[in-house]
């Protein structure tokens, strides 16, 4: 998964689109991620930092970033 290059972010979660004009916030795990990913970390890493950082079971973190991710999808913040 990659962040789209024109995609700008902020570390307190706030995302924008200038392709679309979009704006977005998120929570501060979800800015986080988007951290991981603009840094272009593999998905086990991101899995990996969360999962330890905040002592989260794996699995359920697993489905929580597909989730995620989905939605990051459909609003055309990843390529």
């Amino acid at each position: 998964m990659k962040l789209k290059r024109n995609i700008a972010t902020s570390g307190e979660g706030f995302i924008f689109n200038p392709g679309t004009g979009d704006s977005f916030s998120t929570n501060p795990i979800g800015a986080e991620i988007i951290t991981l990913l603009k840094d272009e970390k593999p998905l086990k890493v991101i899995i990996d930092t969360i999962c330890t950082k905040y002592d989260v079971d794996q699995s359920t973190f697993e489905k929580d970033l597909d989730d995620y991710l989905s939605q990051l999808k459909d609003f055309t913040i990843l390529d």
